[in-house]
């Protein structure tokens, strides 16, 4: 017998080999890329650099936590990038429900696929060319500001401030928040809606008792999305952000590029990580994912 007959049914009769086979190099690379990544970060967190030659001292200390602590900028700079995480999240959410229910239930076969098209259409385009697209939009002198003149309308002073951030964030990222909610929603049998409609339910209730919870999965998919995203983005206020506008990836870039402090860096990185950790959880507590 060939050794790949008897291979295929030594898997065939143990299930659970030919599992491990699939999952086992994509696991490898999960764990050395990674998961070995995230954890030389937080071990190089503890370490400290030399002040006369700038090298990274090995060891364990908690200086670089105090520091972050001890300094209310550091702070400010957290809440600053969660707040707008948190302000894109819930627009996007807002923005979507419309559009995705009508490519879901109304849309025929020829209008799905342009509406699809259409969120799909700025993904093609580079990220640097959107943002900077938007850039020229909100600035002082900017095609929004010209088109107010033009209206006999006061100038919209926007540009360069955490309104632009949001702004742009939130065109960013509104195709990430589309996609799964339209797949939550398409899934819907449209004999659930029948039936609520047919037990007395109006329309409101019905969205609120059927719809919400069985799209909540694509829901939560499109916010984890929007969120991280937009946590982890230091470019767009690098771009379109004005002074005090830094987000968490602005100082741990300018602790690793320019001051080439890396475990203040990576203290700081870890800030990221825990409050997706506690988000994920507290999806998971509220039964979020328990349809996917």
């Amino acid at each position: 017998m060939p050794a790949s007959a008897s291979l295929s049914g030594l898997l065939w009769r143990r299930p659970a080999w030919r599992v491990a086979a699939l999952i086992s190099l994509p696991a490898i690379w999960f764990v050395l890329f990674y998961l070995a990544a995230l954890a030389a970060m937080f071990v190089s967190s503890f370490h400290t650099v030399d002040e006369l030659s700038g090298q990274i001292q090995p060891g364990w200390t908690l200086d670089n936590f105090r520091q972050l602590l001890g300094d209310w900028t550091y702070g400010r700079i957290a809440l600053r990038t969660v707040g707008i995480a948190a302000a894109v999240t819930l627009t996007d959410g807002l923005l979507a429900w419309p559009f995705a229910y009508v490519m879901a239930r109304y849309a025929g076969p020829r209008l799905r696929p342009a509406l699809m098209a259409l969120v799909m259409l700025p993904l093609w385009s580079s990220y640097l060319a959107r943002v900077y697209a938007w850039r020229l939009i909100l600035a002082h002198d900017g095609a929004l500001n010209w088109l107010l003149h033009g209206l006999g309308l006061p100038a919209a002073s926007i540009g360069y401030s955490n309104w632009a951030m949001w702004i742009v964030f939130t065109y960013l990222w509104l195709p990430f928040m589309i996609l799964p909610l339209f797949a939550a929603l398409e899934r819907i049998p449209p004999s659930l809606l029948e039936a609520s409609s047919d037990l007395g339910a109006a329309g409101w209730r019905t969205f609120r008792r059927v719809i919400v919870p069985l799209a909540m999965p694509g829901l939560v998919a499109g916010s984890i999305f929007t969120f991280s995203l937009t946590l982890g983005d230091y470019i767009t206020p690098l771009l379109v952000g004005g002074p005090g506008s830094d987000f968490i990836g602005n100082v741990v870039y300018s602790n690793v590029g320019v001051s080439n402090n890396i475990p203040f860096a990576a203290a700081f990185a870890v800030l990221p990580l825990l409050v997706m950790a506690g988000y994920l959880l507290i999806a998971r507590k509220l039964g979020a994912f328990d349809a996917l």
